[in-house]
């Protein structure tokens, strides 16, 4: 049996930070104490004296192409760059090609994550406007949840019929999360933009397009259907700081009927970044105003927000090259997550303990994941080593993302992750993603 011995370690868990040691045997964790000797002669030891032990993040929202935009990226590739990145599970959405909307085509990519995953892996099933149906198939104990996009984005799942909206909510107790813009608005502003500038608008006035408003009508109505249904919602990517006040920090995570996410790159960057970063902080919903991410930042640190997450989205260079209107929006960001938020640590900005509830804590809880997302006895180990003083620089050698580049480039980070752990297999140690592939379908407690 795989047994490892994790000595000296500063344990990051439910709030608390205490020295100590973490026994693995197999693929979870037998024991947490002071001090544990070595139990074989064939246990690993790994000393962490001084460096961070926290339970693997849990990524809600990633995109990883797989299947049918393989050109941008695989479940194989971005799972390998994820645990590269302390994230040892990932939930992954279903605007692949062919979209995930039916039953057969959710579990094609269940399939290949089996053969091809370094991480835990679960899929979203897709929400239309005509699939109620085979959305009602789908098992609550082995699927995260259901994906509406009531914006469009990348693909073509937009569901924008009102009718079909009301039935789904009212049919499902799955969780439902959103990708929350109002089409209408976004549409009339980018006619408006084209009349001006043709395709090839400035990538500045993207937030004007996907604007605060597309954003806060989109919210507040979903957020009231919610309400007046019953279900289970959960808002993904939150950019903007009017919509906060239509979330609550009133009543413990458990009891929340409608939470919330943020995502990386709406804590990070500005939209005084597109002078220099361009198409490459090009999101939907867009990167906004500094006041917006200061208020996104108030919202987290106070629990209006319950989950950072990434929304992992690869494009190649080439694609992200073109002019506005054909450059898609999305960017990688799997592999730099966690540090970038260990940075925003060393700012100031937010506690270690607050990272770990955000990342790891908050998603297992808010999605019922199994066993998963805490350093406890008889939990999966899914752990990462963080090291908060070892400097590193990210460029085109170490950018392990399939697409080759990251909005990250040229950013120099103070904490590096040493160590990944899957399910109790030691999958990244120094820089190198070993040939490990130990990940395992998520399960749900519902």
């Amino acid at each position: 049996m795989n047994t490892v011995l994790i000595k000296n370690a500063r344990i990051v868990n439910e709030g608390k930070i205490f020295e100590g040691d973490v026994l693995i045997e197999g693929e979870f964790i037998k024991e947490i104490a002071e001090s544990i000797s070595h139990k074989s002669s064939n246990c690993k030891v790994i000393d962490a004296e001084g460096n961070y032990l926290i339970p693997g993040a849990i990524d809600d929202q990633v995109h990883f192409r797989e299947p049918g935009l393989t050109h941008k990226g695989t479940i194989e590739s971005e799972s390998r760059a994820a645990v590269a990145g302390g994230i040892t599970s990932f939930i992954e959405q279903p605007n692949t090609v062919p979209n995930a909307v039916t039953q057969e085509l959710l579990e094609d990519k269940y399939q290949i994550a089996a053969q091809t995953s370094y991480a835990n892996y679960s899929f979203m099933m897709g929400g239309t406007n005509n699939n109620l149906e085979e959305i009602l198939k789908t098992n609550p104990k082995n699927v995260a949840g259901l994906k509406l996009f009531l914006g469009s984005s990348t693909g073509d799942m937009l569901v924008d019929s009102s009718a079909a909206l009301e039935s789904i909510f009212s049919s499902t107790k799955l969780l439902i999360a959103v990708h929350s813009e109002d089409e209408n608005t976004v549409k009339s502003n980018l006619e408006h933009y084209k009349a001006i500038y043709g395709d090839d608008i400035p990538v500045a006035l993207h937030p004007e397009i996907r604007s605060v408003e597309a954003c806060y009508k989109s919210t507040e109505k979903i957020i009231k259907l919610a309400k007046e249904t019953g279900a289970r919602l959960h808002v993904f990517h939150i950019s903007t700081a009017k919509e906060l006040d239509l979330f609550t920090n009133k009543i413990p995570l458990e009891e929340k009927q409608i939470t919330a996410e943020v995502c990386i790159h709406h804590l990070w960057f500005s939209d005084e970044d597109y002078a220099t970063k361009g198409n490459f902080i090009k999101w939907n919903p867009a990167v906004k105003s500094a006041a917006d991410r200061e208020g996104l930042w108030k919202a987290l640190l106070d629990d209006r927000i319950d989950v950072i997450a990434t929304d992992h989205a690869p494009h190649t260079l080439e694609e992200k090259q073109q002019v506005y209107t054909k450059a898609p929006s999305g960017g990688p960001l799997v592999q730099h997550a966690v540090v970038a938020m260990f940075e925003a640590h060393h700012q100031g900005k937010i506690s270690v303990e607050k990272i770990v509830e955000k990342m790891a804590h908050n998603p297992a809880k808010i999605f019922k994941i199994e066993n998963r997302g805490f350093i406890k006895e008889g939990f999966y180990a899914d752990l990462a080593i963080v090291n908060p003083a070892m400097p590193w620089s990210v460029n085109k050698e170490n950018i392990l993302y399939k697409c080759g580049w990251s909005p990250f480039e040229g950013t120099n980070f103070k904490s590096r992750i040493t160590h990944t752990f899957v399910n109790g297999q030691l999958v990244y140690e120094n820089s190198k993603v070993k040939e490990i592939k130990a990940g395992k379908r998520l399960l749900f407690d519902r």
